[in-house]
């Protein structure tokens, strides 16, 4: 498979789960994953884990991939919760119909472009993210994983493997 994903993280406090389990599924299936953030560069996450960002995701052409996935942690809701550069690009993301897709936290940033309005989705079961969900029209649901035939969101570390089995399924 000679498909592309960016990942979108936080410039610090990713979750390792959240990006390592779905990366290395995506990998597997011969997927090629970009990292982005703020910042280019090494990114330290919740539990001192290591990434590496190799674009600023403002500087992202959506045209060049065909899974755009933001990911979750404690530093996704300080950097790129109501991020409105974050959230120009998902919406254009949406428009090109590239596959869309957000895990914990980073459900919560997909939600906040309205794009999930009216839909089921899944979320860290945190009433903070429950309640932004909520506020954004979108239905919480305790579930791994939630795929709709255009966005896919997830739950958190416990989901992290269904999650990037889901993405490798819907790139096929």
């Amino acid at each position: 498979m000679s498909k592309k994903a960016l990942f979108i993280i936080p410039p610090e406090r990713f979750n390792e789960d959240e990006l390592f389990k779905p990366k290395e599924a995506l990998e597997q299936a011969g997927v090629t994953v970009t990292l982005a953030s703020t910042k280019t560069g090494e990114i330290l996450g919740d539990y001192n884990g290591k990434a590496t960002a190799e674009l600023i995701f403002s500087d992202a052409v959506p045209a060049d991939y065909d899974v755009v996935s933001v990911i979750g942690g404690s530093g996704t809701n300080d950097y790129l919760w109501n991020n409105a550069d974050l959230q120009a690009l998902l919406k254009q993301t949406h428009e090109q119909k590239i596959l869309l897709s957000g895990i914990c936290a980073g459900s919560i940033a997909v939600a906040q472009t309205g794009l999930l309005s009216g839909r089921t989705a899944a979320c860290y079961p945190v009433d903070v993210q429950k309640d932004q969900l909520q506020s954004h029209q979108a239905e919480y649901v305790a579930q791994h994983v939630v795929v709709h035939s255009d966005i896919i969101t997830a739950d958190g570390p416990d989901g992290a493997q269904a999650f990037g089995e889901a993405l490798v399924q819907a790139l096929q």
